[in-house]
């Protein structure tokens, strides 16, 4: 019984942390997408 526990308990855990991961890209992806267009708006001049 206590291992039956111990293993559901680690199936849950791989689970939400597999969610949390899913959630932080997610979350990631605007600032990706404004860096971009601020990278395409404001030109390096790293002329060397």
């Amino acid at each position: 019984m206590v291992v039956i526990c111990l293993l559901l308990v680690s199936c849950v855990g791989a689970v939400v942390g597999a969610a949390v991961d899913t959630t932080i890209e997610v979350v990631k992806i605007p600032f990706k997408v404004v860096g971009a267009a601020v990278d395409l708006a404001v030109p390096d001049d790293d002329d060397d």
